[in-house]
């Protein structure tokens, strides 16, 4: 292959959100995860690259596996891919890795379905520690009451009711595949599965799943938002420090490295067994 010939690359992007306005690249003044990311291959491309990436994440949230391809013409092996490029990002953004892919793969598009993580503390005091990554709260959740709520949004719905006002996409109909609930010591984490998500859907959905928790609502409140069609039905939208997008899933047929990847310290609460 010369120089000339643009070739297609993957890549895995792990990053705290909590000095990003998101994912997307903004104005110039906004700091933005994709921009610091394209900014830096560019350096090690020697060449302007354009990142499309598999979810675009709301401001605060994190990514254990945010998928993304580019077109370049540059020439490098996937070692200084990933390690030429950390060198250039801030300490709370890396590469994970960087894989060569047919032309025809689209990070977005060719992904059959992404996974969310949300993680709540439930203590009578905050952490000075977990202040950004964890969602803390004073009041007591019932695990059982959020996941037998959560049951009643499994399945392909229209979930206009559980995504912001400002949603932009055209149709508001989602598959929702998988939804748990998991519990270890004082920490309980959401566990998320859909075909995509619309904007704050998962926020929103935790929002409505902490308030029948803590037993404000009744679990069926779950199903009435969801049948209502109405954003204004529902409830406070949770905080984005507490959510993680693990990343996207493809078809077997693309070989890529691992596009899920789940941090140490939420795998551990994931092993535990569901709430039923």
């Amino acid at each position: 292959m010369t120089e000339s010939q643009s070739r297609r690359i993957a890549i895995s992007v792990e990053y705290d959100g909590t000095g990003y306005r998101g994912w997307q690249e903004q104005r110039h003044d906004v700091r933005s995860v994709q921009a610091v990311v394209q900014n830096a291959i560019s350096k090690i491309a020697d060449e302007p690259i354009h990142l499309i990436c598999a979810g675009r994440t709301d401001s605060g949230v994190h990514a254990s596996s945010q998928v993304c391809h580019f077109d370049t013409h540059a020439i490098r092996e996937s070692y200084n891919w990933v390690m030429g490029t950390n060198t250039e990002l801030p300490k709370d953004v890396s590469l994970c890795w960087a894989h060569d892919v047919a032309k025809e793969f689209h990070a977005r598009f060719l992904a059959t379905s992404r996974q969310y993580v949300y993680l709540i503390r439930c203590s009578s005091f905050r952490s000075a520690l977990l202040t950004n990554t964890t969602t803390f709260t004073s009041k007591k959740l019932d695990p059982h009451r959020m996941a037998e709520a959560g049951a009643h949004l499994l399945g392909s719905h229209n979930f206009n009711g559980y995504r912001s006002v400002q949603c932009q996409a055209k149709n508001p109909c989602r598959t929702l595949m998988g939804l748990a609930v998991h519990v270890d010591d004082e920490f309980i984490a959401v566990h998320v599965e859909a075909n995509s998500f619309l904007q704050n859907m998962v926020r929103n959905i935790v929002g409505v799943l902490m308030a029948i928790g803590s037993g404000e609502k009744s679990t069926l409140w779950a199903r009435d938002v969801l049948e209502s069609k109405d954003r204004t039905q529902g409830g406070v939208t949770a905080p984005p420090q507490g959510l993680y997008f693990l990343g996207p899933t493809y078809p077997d047929t693309i070989n890529l490295p691992q596009t899920v990847r789940i941090p140490t310290i939420i795998k551990r609460i994931l092993k535990t067994n569901p709430v039923q």
